[in-house]
């Protein structure tokens, strides 16, 4: 089991948890820049693993290999919406974050678990899967997307209820997901969601035509995270 520190962070604005993640990961890579060239100065340093789980006031964010033109308003409508915006440095597109999303950041040393981006990816879709599962939602993999998705095997149905982005520099992980519970899902309106046109959005509230226990949820991607990753988390709160 590997232990990882979790801390609940509440409501963050956007660039405050980005600016956080930025430090620990740069923390981690310092001391694995000194393994190499100052072993001896890093002799009984260890790289933390990390788990943060946060909302975000109302922001548009988008991933390095994004498009702007996805971004549908301007910054005077954004205003008026009491909407930021922030261009990143994950993969991925454009996507929204609000209140009533859980986002989660796992700010983790792959070397301590498996060095293979793509099992990372799967990995944290899996983590959702078996989340909403246990509220009846069936989720999917969508062939060539990132996330979770609904109906995703009917191309005029399929919707995404889970985003992903993610940074990784030397196995140290940034970013991460973005669950819909009670999400207004109609700020969604104003951007191409992940820059693809063709399929929507949901969420676990419309999913199930009613809202959900938002601290409930919490928990139980907490359990399935601490199942998939072997993990065993540290309550920082």
């Amino acid at each position: 089991m590997v232990s990882v520190q979790f801390k609940d962070l509440g409501n963050i604005e956007y660039g405050d948890a980005w600016d956080m993640q930025e430090r620990i990961m740069k923390q981690g890579l310092d001391i694995k820049a000194e393994r190499v060239s100052a072993p001896e100065l890093a002799q009984g340093k260890e790289i933390g693993q990390h788990l943060f789980i946060c909302e975000h006031p109302h922001v548009y964010t988008l991933g390095k290999s994004g498009a702007v033109e996805n971004l549908l308003i301007n910054n005077q409508h954004m205003q008026s919406l009491g909407v930021t915006f922030y261009k990143t440095n994950r993969g991925g597109d454009i996507t929204y974050h609000g209140p009533g999303q859980m986002v989660a950041y796992p700010v983790l040393d792959l070397e301590a678990f498996k060095t293979d981006l793509g099992w990372y990816m799967r990995s944290l879709e899996e983590v959702v899967i078996r989340t909403i599962a246990e509220y009846g939602i069936t989720g999917a993999r969508l062939e060539g997307a990132t996330g979770v998705w609904i109906d995703a095997d009917n191309p005029a149905k399929a919707r995404k209820i889970c985003a992903m982005g993610v940074r990784c520099s030397r196995w140290i992980t940034i970013h991460g997901l973005a669950l819909n519970m009670n999400t207004d899902l109609n700020f969604f309106n104003f951007i191409v969601p992940c820059g693809i046109t063709d399929k929507g959005v949901t969420s676990m509230q419309k999913e199930l035509n009613g809202p959900v226990d938002e601290a409930a949820v919490k928990q139980t991607f907490l359990k399935h995270f601490e199942d998939i990753f072997g993990a065993q988390l540290q309550n920082q709160n």
